[in-house]
C-alpha cells in the first residue's frame, strides 16, 4: 500500500494565533510561521521532531461548523504530564483506559469544537 501514515491535519480557523496558542500551551506543539501557500499563510503546529502535524488556515465565518473535520488523532507519550496539564489549564475532557489492551484514550476539544483524541499505548 502506497499509505505510509499520516502527514498532517489541515484545521481551518478564525484565529490563527489562538488557535496555535491552544495547541502550543495545552498540547505541547511548537508553532513555526510557515511560507505563504497558494495566497494563504502557513501556520504550523510541529511534533517533537519539528514535523508540522497541524496546519492552521484562516478562514472566513460561517457560523458554528468545524467543516468536514470530525477529530484529529494524535499518538502521544506521557499520559500523567498530559492529564495534569489539562487540569492545570481548566481544560475539559474525558478518559478511556484499556478500550484495547494497554491503550488509554483521553479527548478534548479544540477553541472551534474539533474534537481531539490523544492515544497512549503502554501508558
Amino acid at each position: 500500500m502506497p499509505v505510509i501514515g499520516l502527514d498532517h491535519v489541515n484545521i481551518r480557523t478564525l484565529d490563527a494565533e489562538e488557535s496555535a496558542r491552544f495547541y502550543v500551551e495545552v498540547l505541547g506543539f511548537a508553532y513555526h510561521r510557515g511560507p505563504e501557500v497558494m495566497g494563504h499563510q502557513a501556520h504550523w503546529l510541529c511534533d517533537n521532531s519539528g514535523r508540522p502535524i497541524i496546519h492552521l488556515r484562516l478562514r472566513e465565518p460561517d457560523g458554528a461548523s468545524t467543516g468536514p473535520v470530525d477529530h484529529v488523532a494524535l499518538a502521544c507519550q506521557g499520559k500523567a504530564d498530559m492529564v495534569e496539564r489539562l487540569t492545570a489549564r481548566s481544560v475539559e475532557f474525558s478518559m478511556a483506559e484499556n478500550l484495547l489492551p494497554g491503550i488509554t484514550q483521553i479527548f478534548l476539544k479544540d477553541p472551534h469544537g474539533i474534537a481531539i483524541e490523544l492515544q497512549f499505548s503502554g501508558e
